[in-house]
């Protein structure tokens, strides 16, 4: 299924230790978004054997198009990566050049990208040239792979995968230390990718003062005689704060961050009561057990404690939750909580 073919999109943004199996399971279940992404995956960590990796690929049966999002800066790594993502059945395949995080960019990967537009524009046709090949029969026998990510990926494909061209997209900011859409984003439209998600912050900025639409309008202005979709990303608050910036900024659609942590209603408008909340959060817990058995309950914490707001005795359950070590835990805590609720 082409996940850019309908829209409006509203959709949920790729996030680093956020967006991971349970996560996305959740979000879709209660929220039913256009598209989910996969958190990013280290081209050059999967081309060098690092199974473990791959773990970020593993996701739940749905109707929802899930796109799997890479980094990285090796044109060959993300040959590899590319169709491995394809034989996992996602829908698409998104390039990470827009993360700010020091320890990536540093090395000229995700937001570091911004500064080697030759090399980003490389990396985007070389991962269309990997989604041809894969449709016209290339599978991950025919390309070079240690032997355990062979064996993971034969694992965990579908066994009904009908080949196609998967569509390729790439999330972006509007500029390294300072603001270069108009320079930027046109290097990006030449390479041709089937959508772009524009950030409106610099690296620089990271996560702070305000999202800047008016550049991320002057992006889809630029695209407009291209058959590349613009969305926009950066302090949405609600569906229908995306809905009017999608109006207002004329973008093709916009993908929901920080705003849908602990809150997949976010993008239905639907208002929870703290009991469905807390419901949830119990449902989303047994969701990360089931989907990433291998998965470290500590990185989990973070997630309860965002559905646990705005109710009395809020602050205390949160602490009591940044200890918990096993769903039981969780389950006792929360029934204890909801009982007071009903």
């Amino acid at each position: 299924m082409n996940p850019w073919k309908s829209q409006p999109i509203i959709g949920q943004a790729p996030m680093d230790g956020v967006t991971d199996a349970a996560f996305r399971y959740i979000t879709d279940l209660h929220g039913k978004p256009d598209v989910l992404f996969t958190e990013f995956v280290s081209v050059e960590g999967v081309g060098n054997g690092a199974v473990r990796l791959l773990n970020s690929f593993i996701t739940h049966e749905t109707n929802t198009p899930i796109i799997g999002q890479i980094y990285g800066t090796e044109p060959h790594h993300f040959y590899t990566v590319a169709i491995i993502v394809a034989e996992l059945g996602f829908s698409g395949i998104d390039i990470n050049m827009g993360c700010p995080d020091a320890s990536i960019s540093k090395r000229g990967a995700g937001a570091g990208l911004i500064r080697t537009p030759k090399l980003a524009q490389e990396i985007v046709r070389t991962v269309q040239k990997a989604q041809k090949d894969w449709s016209n029969g290339i599978t991950v026998d025919d390309i070079a792979l240690r032997g355990s990510i062979r064996k993971w990926v034969s694992s965990h494909k579908p066994k009904d995968n009908p080949r196609s061209l998967l569509p390729v997209s790439v999330k972006t900011r509007i500029g390294f230390d300072e603001i270069t859409t108009s320079e930027w984003i046109p290097h990006l439209l030449e390479a041709q990718p089937a959508a772009i998600t524009i950030h409106g912050r610099t690296l620089k900025q990271m996560y702070t003062g305000q999202a800047n639409w008016e550049e991320i309008a002057k992006a889809a202005e630029m695209a407009r005689t291209t058959e590349t979709l613009i969305l926009g990303n950066g302090d949405v608050h609600s569906r229908n704060d995306a809905l009017n910036k999608i109006q207002e900024y004329g973008v093709n659609g916009v993908l929901i961050g920080r705003a849908s942590f602990g809150n997949p209603w976010i993008f239905t408008g639907e208002e929870v009561s703290n009991k469905v909340r807390l419901e949830t959060a119990l449902e989303h817990c047994k969701a990360f057990e089931r989907l990433t058995p291998e998965g470290h309950f500590l990185s989990l914490r973070k997630h309860l404690a965002w559905y646990c707001k705005s109710f009395r005795n809020s602050a205390h359950v949160r602490d009591q939750l940044m200890r918990v070590q096993s769903s039981a835990d969780v389950e006792k805590i929360l029934n204890s909580v909801i009982s007071t609720l009903e």
